[in-house]
């Protein structure tokens, strides 16, 4: 019996708001924009997170990078001795595995910009002395031959694997494998890889530059130390001093993520116990993970609540169409009442009129968020991603702006009184 009165209310909403196709389409529209605007500005704040954090977690949840940084006062120091000597040193590595047990593994690496010759081809590239580590620590893949390896950095060995941007722009008409390359004036490099595209890694913290490694020359640490020495000179001009750098870079590998933040600070008073000039900098990619998704939280929630305000919008749109209607059919209401309805039928009536409303502009605003959010995507090359929840959350909202908006309108209709109600012209 329910179930037949609930069918009958719901064909006499359908059919009243049928009879005003136009005043009904025009009152839907702030649901359509409000739920539209919903989904596409979800899908633009997760797609930023996911990006934000696939970057973070590229460095590594369980992993600690010291890097070598320039002190300010590092050039008034060098003019007078020749040579600016800073960062991080292989008694670094000795005291903090030493010291730290929570550290199993610590990666060093040294960078210095260099010319890159083959033939009559030349590229401004980035020498990398690395071990072998290297690869699976940057998730580097190769598209032919091979990375270096242990026995390469034991015999000191003159090879290199190329970025993909370095061996295209030296090797244009020809497989690189096997072939040598000249790096500054007179050292040589048999190249044994070459490493697929990379995204360029946007800069994370202060402490983390941005890096395209598609240019980079991978050669062992061993001979990066052994063929250029501690002094690292500069091709190009610039007026830049020579740098004595030892190491560049040094990834620590920890345990237990729940042991990160702890090595971290232990990690942090071993270097300032050591180096009293501020010529290190650390990046914790855990902390740096839990700071992107906080701030992104609050970030989506701003942008929900925007986008909410044409959902308000389009509430009031509903109750003030719904409040006209009510005046409109009050002899009506009085018709209904002297037949038998009850309030609660009333009530059910307009309920189901909001409700309808709003829900057909949530469903249009759906579809037309999930277009727009793709479009953008694959038009514009804004990282979208769309969530289970978020049509979810979109379709909650919209039923809730017709229960909400619409209860005021039916409840006035509920309690007019049905003889003023039949009397009204």
């Amino acid at each position: 019996m329910q179930l037949v009165l609930l069918l009958q209310t719901v064909r006499l909403g359908l059919k009243s708001l049928a009879l005003h196709r136009l005043r009904s389409s025009l009152t839907v529209l702030g649901i359509v924009f409000g739920v539209g605007s919903v989904i596409v500005m979800l899908a633009i704040g997760e797609g930023a997170r996911h990006e934000a954090i696939q970057q973070i977690q590229q460095l590594g949840a369980t992993n600690i990078i010291l890097r070598s940084v320039r002190p300010t006062t590092a050039r008034d120091a060098g003019e007078s001795v020749g040579a600016v000597r800073y960062g991080l040193t292989s008694r670094d590595i000795r005291h903090i595995g030493a010291t730290l047990p929570s550290v199993v593994n610590s990666v060093a690496s040294r960078e210095h910009r260099r010319s890159l010759r083959r033939l009559g081809y030349q590229v401004e590239g980035r020498l990398v002395g690395v071990t072998p580590a290297h690869q699976e620590l940057n998730r580097l893949r190769l598209a032919s031959g091979r990375f270096i390896s242990v026995l390469d950095v034991e015999r000191v060995s003159s090879v290199a694997v190329l970025g993909y941007e370095a061996a295209s722009a030296l090797f244009p008409l020809e497989r690189p494998l096997g072939k040598t390359i000249r790096v500054g004036e007179d050292r040589y490099f048999t190249v044994i890889g070459v490493t697929l595209p990379a995204t360029p890694a946007a800069g994370v913290g202060s402490s983390m530059p941005a890096q395209d490694y598609n240019r980079d020359v991978y050669i062992p640490f061993s001979t990066d130390q052994r063929r250029f020495g501690e002094i690292i000179s500069f091709d190009r001009s610039g007026g830049q001093l020579p740098e004595i750098v030892e190491i560049s870079q040094i990834n620590l590998a920890v345990d237990e993520m729940r042991n990160v933040k702890q090595t971290a600070q232990h990690v942090r008073d071993i270097l300032n116990e050591y180096h009293t000039s501020e010529d290190t900098a650390m990046t914790v990619p855990l902390e740096l993970l839990e700071r992107v998704e906080r701030t992104q939280r609050v970030y989506t929630l701003v942008l929900s609540a925007i986008a909410s305000i044409s959902l308000l919008v389009g509430g009031i749109g509903i109750m003030n169409i719904m409040l006209a209607t009510v005046t409109e059919r009050t002899r009506e209401i009085g018709i209904r009442r002297a037949l038998g309805a009850t309030r609660n039928h009333i009530v059910n009536q307009f309920l189901v009129e909001t409700i309808v409303l709003s829900l057909s502009g949530g469903l249009i605003g759906l579809t037309a968020g999930v277009v727009t959010a793709l479009m953008l995507q694959e038009v514009f090359d804004v990282p979208t991603i769309i969530r289970w929840w978020a049509p979810v959350l979109a379709m909650t909202i919209s039923f809730l702006v017709g229960v909400v908006f619409g209860a005021y309108p039916a409840r006035r209709a509920a309690y007019m009184d049905p003889i003023e109600a039949l009397r009204h012209d």
